[in-house]
C-alpha cells in the first residue's frame, strides 16, 4: 500500500508562516524546535493534513516536500 506524507526540511525553513496561513485545514503551525539559523521550524499535523500541496507551492525556500511511503 502506498501513502504520502509531508516532509519539512528544517534547514531551509525560516518561519515565514506563509504555509501556515495558506493551509485550509490548519494542519501547519510554527513549532518550538529551532534550526541551525535560529528559526522555529514549521510542524505538520498529519491527522489534519489532506495533502493539498498549497504549502509546497507558497514556500519561498522549497522547505516542504511530499514523499511516498510503501507499506509492506
Amino acid at each position: 500500500m502506498k501513502r504520502k506524507k509531508h516532509v519539512i526540511d528544517a534547514r531551509r525553513c525560516k518561519s515565514c508562516g506563509l504555509c501556515v496561513d495558506v493551509c485550509p485545514k490548519g494542519a501547519l503551525a510554527i513549532g518550538h524546535t529551532l534550526n541551525e539559523s535560529g528559526s522555529e521550524v514549521v510542524e505538520n499535523d498529519p491527522e489534519k493534513c489532506v495533502l493539498c500541496g498549497l504549502c509546497r507551492i507558497v514556500c519561498p525556500d522549497v522547505a516542504i516536500g511530499v514523499i511516498e511511503i510503501i507499506d509492506q
